[in-house]
């Protein structure tokens, strides 16, 4: 097996199965959490269920990428896989965190993680193997819904949680910079058909894992 199937295999399981650490401190907020209601702990446990998917279904989707990248012939195959990877180590922040944050709720993480990744992955490949354009776009499209995904939850949160909310609301601002990002590096905007697609998969993995 070559090294950057070595190096994909290695990110599914560390993803799937290790311990996560943030490189950057996990946000504070401004005022400590009160105790939560029953109910509250709940929808919040939930919540943050989701959004650890979110983040598992990142490391797949980067991961994924940037093997293509680099099983690509084009000249810039290794500075685009860097970018993709940096990303995705940047994704391991939130991982962390959420998957903190759910401990601290009583709520653990969604039984169907295997099957997130594993689909994550094969969209990822194929949305890197179209090229660094699309493979780019992708990840403008991904993070942009991810970002609307993420101020929902703020809506849906509990108030006094400010724990999770500090959280959420930093995830959001890293999404936001991550479009930016790919956008200036050249991805293309991907048709509506596509794009509907892609909010009608997250539509299903979000609602699926909220429960399971």
């Amino acid at each position: 097996m070559s090294t950057p199937f070595i190096a994909a295999a290695d990110s599914a399981l560390r993803t799937l199965f290790a311990a996560h650490r943030s490189a950057a401190p996990r946000p504070v907020p401004a005022a400590p959490t009160p105790e939560l209601t029953a109910d509250e702990q709940a929808l919040s446990g939930a919540l943050m269920r989701v959004n650890h998917v979110g983040e598992v279904c990142a490391q797949a989707l980067y991961s994924a990428q940037a093997l293509a990248a680099r099983l690509s012939r084009a000249p810039d195959r290794e500075s685009l896989a860097r970018q993709l990877e940096a990303a995705g180590h940047e994704e391991t922040d939130h991982l962390a965190w959420t998957e903190a944050r759910m401990q601290e709720l009583g709520s653990r993480p969604s039984l169907l993680n295997p099957l997130w990744y594993a689909g994550a992955f094969g969209i990822g490949l194929a949305a890197g193997l179209a090229g660094r354009a699309v493979s780019l776009g992708f990840v403008v499209e991904t993070e942009r819904q991810v970002e609307a995904h993420l101020e929902s939850h703020l809506d849906r949160l509990p108030a006094q949680d400010h724990d999770s909310r500090a959280i959420v609301r930093q995830m959001a601002a890293d999404e936001a910079r991550h479009a930016s990002e790919a956008q200036r590096s050249g991805g293309v905007t991907l048709p509506a058909p596509v794009q509907g697609v892609m909010r009608a998969a997250a539509k299903v993995m979000t609602t699926v894992a909220h429960r399971i």
